[in-house]
């Protein structure tokens, strides 16, 4: 079995080719377009044709209307991302027919009076001169939503393996009606003026549950024990667009080339479908991997997933059909991109999470600043996870701009202040960019001598790297503004008092907690901070306090590092979700290094080589510990609140200084309070 990214793997299934990485080609200095003549080589397909072969794929945003027609804050994140100039966008997913939504507020196609808005859609990309296509889209068993109401419907009664809830057989009736709705959406389309449709036949929903096995145990005629025997419903879909678009309109079909779960199909079987796809009317194989429960987070892949991981899925694809086929996995720099391209690996390449963390990489990359792009950090925080755990419309942790398009003061502010950010962690360093992007006169100040906050230590685990590449752009873009950056300063209340700013940002962070145990002051006992700094060297059987993202993430760093852990943590379940794609990977890597993990579980007391923890009442010792970490987390440190309140300086508190948190919320709050100023 071959490793990596925490997954088992068989070797002889993927091969190096899963994971292969195509050379990054970050220039430091001047570029020009020749460098990108892959990419920006225009491509027609059927009546559209395309400036270039860079695509926005769908990405869910939970920005729709109650009743599922488009709203402003739709209008306006399309017209943002098209001002980025890719060569064509796909919305997100859109509904053909009640029975298959996702949310009330999910966009629908099913009705006429979708129409409209879907116009105003088509009509923000096209005033960018970007192209447009309608994802359309129907859930199955997929839907949560549907499944609470036991509304959902499936090619079996076969329960979601992620949302466990049982869906309802369809008929023979149903599965004419479905395949009739997608051809009314797909008409829709055209008539609202989008460019192109795409079907959703990916990730496991309605389309995808026909074509798995492990979904579709059918008996009749759209069931069978091959997978071209169960591709027969998404090729008359297919068939049932073409008829109803017109011939010269595009139609794009995005697939799963692999199942990527136990049991399910591989990309050798897909090859075989491929062609009856394309003999159906699809023009475009849009190559995607994964389902729902596959393993790792593929769908949302996380940065063990390197850049491109997944363009051996198009060439696979490429290798089976003639028409176009667009590469997916991850990509973050269009130079990349433009090898993959060259190598005839894909003939275009969509970069999802790129779009919101930065609409503007690749007029960046053309115009030869491919320094100043803000890569995607793949930590899901804002993209995926807010809308997964019900926290609220789509977002980007280092990229407060993405869902908030409609709020996003241009700027100049109407009085330019003279604004302090104290403290230069991920929260201060947004809020002093934002807050001088608007006028204002910014000085930042930070006690230490380097600047980037706790971060400094969250990129030092394993699959971290990017959070730290990320604060080093960061840091370099707030240099490169006229804030004035005071290191090496600690902000006092006098020194507010002596010199009165007007405003005040406190972006103080957070300070470690230390729980009072019995021993914690004997020279075993360290604290996470100090092994991530390189200052403690690590012993060979390690016991770590606390459960969290800290603790979880230290106990990681550590078992790579050929410690033996046994990680304690008093709540009764991990504070780190399974089923986020970090978490996933977490949990999975100590698992396979054998690591323990008692949840339930408190320390009692430390001794010189033992360690005493109690469960469900019952004592136990933990004996030859050579090292216990503490990793109990942050507690906010916001002291000068009172001093400026006292002094009647207005001020905002942001970040771990207001509650230990994600980067998402201190980034996020650094903006809005330089927003509000």
């Amino acid at each position: 079995m071959y490793k990596k990214a925490g997954l088992s793997l068989n070797r002889k299934r993927y091969g190096p080719k899963v994971f292969k990485i195509y050379s990054m080609n970050i220039l430091k200095g001047e570029t020009t377009m020749s460098e990108l003549q892959n990419v920006m080589t225009p491509i027609e397909i059927r009546s559209m044709v395309l400036n270039n072969r860079v695509v926005m794929p769908p990405m869910g945003t939970n920005l729709g209307n109650s009743d599922g027609t488009v709203s402003k804050e739709n209008i306006a994140y399309i017209r943002r991302r098209a001002q980025g100039q890719p060569g064509l966008i796909i919305t997100e997913i859109t509904g053909v027919h009640p029975s298959g939504i996702v949310s009330p507020n999910q966009l629908g196609a099913y009705d006429d009076r979708f129409i409209p808005g879907l116009s105003e859609l088509v009509s923000a990309a096209h005033d960018e001169g970007c192209k447009i296509a309608l994802q359309i889209h129907h859930a199955g068993r997929e839907s949560v939503f549907l499944l609470k109401q036991k509304k959902a419907i499936a090619p079996s009664a076969i329960p979601s393996i992620v949302f466990r809830g049982e869906p309802r057989a369809m008929t023979i009736d149903e599965i004419k009606e479905i395949a009739a709705a997608f051809g009314a959406a797909a008409r829709r389309a055209r008539n609202a003026g989008f460019d192109a449709v795409e079907l959703h036949c990916a990730h496991g929903y309605l389309l995808m549950q026909f074509l798995s096995a492990l979904s579709n145990q059918r008996t009749d005629e759209y069931g069978g024990s091959t997978l071209k025997e169960r591709s027969r419903f998404p090729v008359e879909v297919i068939q049932t667009v073409r008829r109803d678009v017109g011939p010269d309109f595009p139609i794009s079909v995005r697939i799963s080339m692999e199942e990527s779960i136990k049991g399910g199909y591989t990309a050798e079987e897909m090859q075989t479908v491929l062609p009856s796809f394309v003999e159906a009317g699809a023009d475009i194989i849009h190559a995607s991997f994964g389902t729902h429960g596959s393993p790792g987070g593929i769908t949302q892949a996380p940065p063990e997933y390197k850049p491109g991981f997944n363009a051996w899925l198009a060439r696979k694809a490429k290798d089976a059909v003639s028409v176009p086929v667009i590469a997916v996995g991850r990509f973050t720099d269009p130079f990349q991109a433009d090898e993959v391209i060259g190598k005839k690996d894909a003939d275009l390449v969509a970069f999802g999470r790129q779009f919101l963390s930065d609409p503007d990489f690749l007029i960046k990359a053309k115009e030869g600043r491919p320094q100043d792009i803000r890569r995607c950090i793949a930590c899901n925080q804002g993209c995926i996870e807010r809308e997964m755990l019900g926290e609220g419309n789509i977002r980007c942790s280092i990229n407060p701009e993405t869902g908030q398009e409609t709020v996003y003061p241009e700027g100049p502010a109407a009085v330019p202040r003279n604004v302090w950010v104290v403290g230069a962690g991920p929260g201060g360093l947004v809020a002093a960019s934002e807050a001088n992007r608007l006028g204002h006169r910014v000085t930042l100040f930070e006690k230490e001598e380097t600047l980037g906050g706790q971060t400094r230590y969250a990129r030092i685990p394993p699959a971290k790297e990017t959070y730290g590449e990320w604060i080093d752009w960061l840091i370099d873009q707030v240099k490169k503004t006229d804030v004035t950056i005071k290191p090496c300063t600690e902000v006092t209340a006098r020194l507010l008092e002596e010199q009165k700013p007007e405003y005040v940002i406190l972006a103080t962070g957070g300070e470690k907690i230390i729980p009072d145990i019995d021993g914690c002051d004997r020279d075993i006992v360290c604290d996470a901070w100090q092994i991530l700094r390189g200052e403690v060297k690590p012993e060979k059987r390690i016991l770590v306090i606390g459960g969290g993202l800290i603790g979880m993430e230290v106990a990681d760093y550590l078992s790579e590092k050929g410690s033996e852990i046994t990680l304690v943590e008093m709540l009764p379940r991990s504070p780190v979700l399974k089923i986020t794609s970090h978490g996933y990977m977490l949990h999975s890597r100590l698992r396979e290094k054998k690591s323990t993990l008692l949840f339930g579980t408190k320390v009692v007391s430390i001794g010189e080589d033992s360690v005493e923890v109690e469960t469900a009442g019952e004592k136990t010792t933990l004996k030859d510990i050579g090292q216990v970490v503490m990793a109990v987390g942050l507690r906010a440190k916001d002291e000068l609140k009172d001093a400026l309140s006292s002094l009647n300086i207005p001020h905002a508190v942001i970040g771990d200084a207001k509650a230990a948190r994600r980067i998402i919320e201190a980034t996020e709050e650094g903006a809005r309070a330089a927003w509000e100023i």
